[in-house]
């Protein structure tokens, strides 16, 4: 699929997402799960402030000088054999890798889990080739490409919202599975599948972590190992990579592994932190075929501009893992492969307002993203920017609403005025309440709750509460007066 994952209007894919309990409820605990472990994992670090302050600079580095460090890298990779492909866009990409396939007359491909591959639509272009058969090696991953393709839900965690029993239909559907709904029982069944595919794949296909400039390889984090596989069994390998993802150096790796798995899954170190490229003499597995393709795909959209700072992001997806818009529509909600703070800043930068102009607005702007990335993306100072550029350049006619929004300015801003409207809000408030029966959560206000507020409010009261005003003398500065001149008499 390519990045947007959706022709649903944004308003639709909430209401669908609202209506699915479960990923709501699956979002909500991994959420506080990931709070819990990511936070001991950064505390046992020590430093954290110092660590991540450490790991900007490097990306910041790493983005101002990135012309350089593309042709050191790529010149590095050509030195040790291997091939480098420089793709302006995805179709450049997608078709490059085909041609290869059909070049070296490979029929079985298998890959490892990579958001670039999947946002230049790989796998796609690949089954156009006749005979060919692609496989996603990652379990999560493997479990989206046979569901048809599914839409991944996080950017680590990408099947998140299926549950055991919906992954046992699929397995049993699809791939004639008939045990039960254990969650180690499916891994087994699918552990024993892959391995039969590895050992056939005459194409491999991984993303890359990070490139190390001064020497040529990649660097790659996993949990299952099944990335190493894709690098050592077949003879041809392809790695593709966005063209900001680059250290200068090992040095440097090895402080973003860190900040990477600390921030992403909660851990010292993933279980496998590997540094490969094209096979060498003497050596007796790896690809004898190495192809680099580095994308560009709208990236250098945001060099030299407000957005540079997006390119600085090594898919950790912390920045979901604590945001309030994503724990209430998950990653469906936003259209894109690229969900939570971070996709609503990086899509539209990649793809433009047209298709993404939604994304910018959805959020509160509270600044956890930002306050929880470990290379410090001011990811809502940059929400702000894009709401600030689509109405000033974009010329959006928000005349109503900026007049209404003058008129309220004007309003709380009047002595006389605001007095006269505290007066009658209780009142005008009437018609639009409901009241809700007395519980230990609306217990403050008997008064009810605005739920079908008018046209500019509509939004919030939709889905949050909205007490209605108390009465005129009943209201916190009419209790303030009565204490004030009580407590002057005591």
């Amino acid at each position: 699929m390519p990045i947007k994952t959706s022709d649903h209007p944004f308003l639709t894919r909430l209401a669908e997402s609202e209506a699915d309990p479960f990923m709501q409820a699956a979002v909500a605990k991994a959420q506080d799960a990931q709070w819990d472990k990511r936070t001991a994992a950064r505390q046992d670090l020590g430093n954290w402030a110092q660590w991540r302050e450490l790991a900007e600079q490097i990306r910041q580095h790493v983005v101002r000088y990135l012309p350089d460090y593309l042709e050191e890298f790529a010149d590095n990779v050509e030195a040790r054999g291997g091939h480098v492909f420089f793709a302006k866009t995805d179709d450049e990409a997608a078709n490059y890798i085909k041609q290869i396939a059909i070049d070296k007359g490979a029929q079985h491909v298998v890959k490892s889990k990579s958001m670039v591959t999947t946002e230049i639509d790989l796998d796609k272009k690949l089954l156009e080739i006749p005979g060919m058969s692609v496989l996603e090696s990652d379990l999560a991953e493997f479990i989206l490409e046979e569901d048809d393709f599914d839409e991944p839900t996080h950017i680590v965690f990408p099947t998140l919202h299926k549950n055991r029993d919906q992954i046992r239909t699929i397995f049993h559907d699809k791939l004639g599975y008939d045990g039960d709904n254990d969650p180690q029982h499916l891994a087994r069944f699918a552990r024993k599948y892959l391995r039969a595919s590895f050992l056939q794949a005459d194409l491999g296909v991984t993303g890359c972590n990070f490139a190390i400039a001064d020497s040529g390889l990649i660097n790659l984090v996993t949990n299952e190992g099944n990335a190493d596989l894709v690098m050592a069994i077949p003879k041809t390998q392809v790695v593709v990579m966005g063209m900001e993802r680059l250290v200068p150096s090992l040095k440097e790796a090895e402080v973003l592994d860190q900040m990477l798995s600390r921030s992403a899954v909660g851990q010292k170190l993933t279980s496998y932190a590997t540094f490969a490229g094209r096979q060498v003499d003497g050596e007796s597995d790896g690809p004898e075929d190495f192809y680099v393709v580095i994308v560009d795909n709208g990236r250098s959209n945001a060099l030299g501009g407000d957005f540079e700072a997006v390119l600085q992001c090594i898919r950790c997806g912390a920045c979901l893992n604590v945001c309030p818009v994503y724990r209430h529509i998950g990653g469906h909600g936003y259209g894109s492969i690229y969900p939570g703070p971070i996709g609503a800043v990086l899509s539209p930068v990649l793809r433009g307002y047209q298709e993404f102009g939604d994304l910018p607005f959805a959020s509160s702007l509270c600044g956890a993203c930002s306050e929880t990335c470990p290379v410090k993306i001011p990811l809502h100072k940059l929400l702000i920017k894009h709401r600030e550029v689509m109405e000033n350049q974009l010329h959006m006619d928000h005349s109503f609403n900026n007049v209404l929004m003058k008129g309220i300015g004007v309003a709380t801003g009047t002595p006389a005025m605001f007095r006269m409207a505290m007066g009658v809000d209780h009142t005008m408030f009437g018609p639009l309440s409901k009241k809700a029966p007395i519980s230990t959560e609306n217990f403050i206000n008997n008064g009810g709750f605005v739920k079908n507020a008018p046209s500019l409010a509509k939004g919030w009261t939709d889905v949050r509460d909205l007490p209605r005003p108390p009465k005129h003398t009943e209201n916190f500065r009419a209790w303030f007066k009565k204490h004030q001149s009580e407590n002057k008499h005591a």
